[in-house]
């Protein structure tokens, strides 16, 4: 078992460097050289644990994206295994625990970045990865939203459900006018978001 902790180790230090150099540089101006001097590991360390740039850019997004969804799911199913479950009751299963990611410490603000660039840089191998493992979970809480409007025909479901996906990727970089106060602490800022993004969204969705 000692041999796992500096593996596991190593491995986390590579994926923290690179999240931070990715969202400061982006994918094409973060060098391996430069993740793995700042790592403070050889070139072989890292393709030992992930064998190449792009399976390392992957790792990136898996690490924070499985449990996300995760969560996400989790939070789905709970909303519906109640029969009068209402629209800003799957709108908060979407959002929060995005927001709570996104105001995580331990790089949640850098990741935010990251994803940003992801769509930013137009990396098609990379949109297909996310497209492929994660589009399964978009597309069961759209069909979660069509239940709950059956007035409005998908195509105009998804315009709608882009601009709230739109309008959360800003809630989670924290670019905004409204900055949390001195006075008020990361989870009261964080559950006020929540709140005013799900009933701000519940009413684009429905009008």
């Amino acid at each position: 078992m000692r041999n796992a902790t500096p593996s596991f180790s190593t491995k986390e230090r590579i994926l923290g460097v690179a999240e931070t150099l990715f969202a400061r540089h982006g994918f094409a101006g973060a060098s391996l050289r430069q993740v793995t001097a700042a790592a403070k590991v050889n070139l072989a360390a890292v393709n030992y644990h992930f064998g190449s740039k792009e399976s390392l850019i992957e790792e990136v997004f898996r690490r924070r994206l499985d449990e996300l969804n995760r969560h996400r799911l989790a939070a789905l199913a709970a909303v519906q295994a109640c029969a009068d479950h209402t629209l800003e009751d799957v709108l908060d299963a979407f959002i929060r625990p995005a927001l709570e990611q996104s105001m995580d410490s331990a790089g949640g603000a850098a990741f935010v970045r990251v994803l940003a660039r992801a769509y930013a840089e137009h990396d098609e191998r990379l949109r297909k990865f996310l497209s492929d493992n994660y589009g399964h979970v978009l597309r069961d809480f759209a069909a979660a939203f069509a239940r709950l409007l059956p007035q409005l025909d998908k195509e105009e479901l998804y315009w709608r459900l882009d601009i709230v996906a739109g309008a959360l990727t800003y809630a989670m970089a924290d670019f905004g006018m409204i900055k949390r106060k001195s006075d008020v602490s990361e989870r009261s800022h964080r559950e006020q978001a929540a709140q005013h993004l799900v009933r701000f969204a519940a009413a684009g969705l429905r009008a």
